[in-house]
């Protein structure tokens, strides 16, 4: 462990060294005033790595005494662990209650006497080394907490987004339209809902196969997820082949563009299929609903209408958007 012993005597400093040297202390630096304690310090470098253990200071020094210079070092965080040790010839209450007012943690009389110096020093880096453990086991749990935080934050991610599209899924979807639904209840503000059902998938999956069919669902939501920019607006996958798209503060014919967006957006994926009733490629159908929320309705009334819509337009031909009546 390094003690650093600031004296601006030089036999106070080397008498200092050569009893703590003889005691077995061999990292010992020395400087004559406080300002070269400070450059051997990295005072003015927070980020600079400081390899002393213990300060023994003079109290009467030319320039800056070692009450200031305590001071001094308690107000830079990197170097408020380090103990400090003060030694003066007066033991005035006064000057001693500055003293430790300035942080320093003991004190020793002069002319120094070696059991009293020797027992000081080992007080004084035993209460260092147990700060050390102490901070080092304090990093320990911030470090543990932060993972804990990732960790965390990493499952409830998870939890609301789906394992095969990376969008969010039903069970966000449902929490996501409750919340914008008593928002536009509360700013009374439309909200729309959009519905979307993959063209004939069952056709899809049992020809071409599951991965396919799994490729063709991530591909669709991709899309969808690319077209819808605004940070409030949220796609989902609904359950199987259909997704929905939460349109905050968005009205009923701007909705409808959205869908129709989302439609020939699809459409030009070229996903072929060559089992569609519809077309040779991978179509879309959708519903669109929008309303102004009251206090007596519920946001089921929304997907409802959005639902039924969706139905008319599977019923007219697929690939192609209806609305609500």
């Amino acid at each position: 462990m390094k003690i650093l012993i600031v004296d601006d005597s030089a036999p106070n400093r080397y008498g200092l060294q050569s009893i703590l040297m003889e005691a077995g202390y061999h990292a010992i630096e020395m400087a004559t005033s406080p300002f070269e304690a400070f450059r051997l310090l990295s005072f003015d470098n927070p980020a600079g790595f400081v390899d002393v253990d213990l300060i023994l200071m003079d109290i009467l020094m030319p320039g800056m005494d070692g009450i200031e210079a305590c001071s001094q070092i308690k107000t830079r965080p990197q170097l408020q662990h380090i103990p400090v040790i003060m030694i003066t010839s007066q033991t005035e209450l006064g000057l001693l209650d500055a003293a430790f007012s300035a942080g320093a943690m003991d004190y020793i009389v002069k002319p120094v006497q070696k059991v009293e110096l020797l027992a000081r020093v080992r007080s004084a880096l035993t209460y260092k080394e147990q700060m050390d453990n102490l901070k080092a086991r304090e990093e320990e749990l911030l470090e543990v907490t932060r993972k804990l935080e990732v960790a965390y934050e990493q499952l409830r991610q998870q939890s609301t987004l789906d394992g095969l599209t990376g969008i969010a899924n039903r069970r966000h979807f449902d929490e996501y339209l409750d919340v914008e639904w008593k928002r536009a209840q509360r700013d009374h503000k439309t909200l729309s809902l959009i519905m979307a059902d993959i063209d004939v998938f069952k056709n899809y999956n049992d020809n071409y196969g599951h991965q396919a069919g799994d490729e063709c669902l991530r591909k669709v939501a991709a899309r969808m997820q690319l077209l819808l920019k605004r940070p409030g607006d949220l796609v989902a996958r609904y359950g199987g082949e259909e997704f929905a798209a939460v349109l905050p503060e968005t009205d009923l014919t701007g909705a409808v563009r959205v869908a129709e967006k989302i439609r020939t957006a699809v459409e030009a994926l070229a996903i072929t299929h060559a089992y569609s009733i519809v077309s040779d490629r991978v179509t879309i159908s959708l519903g669109v609903a929008a309303t102004i929320p009251t206090y007596d309705g519920c946001c089921e009334e929304l997907i409802k209408k959005a639902d039924q819509a969706l139905y008319r337009a599977k019923q007219r031909g697929r690939n192609r958007v209806c609305v609500s009546k």
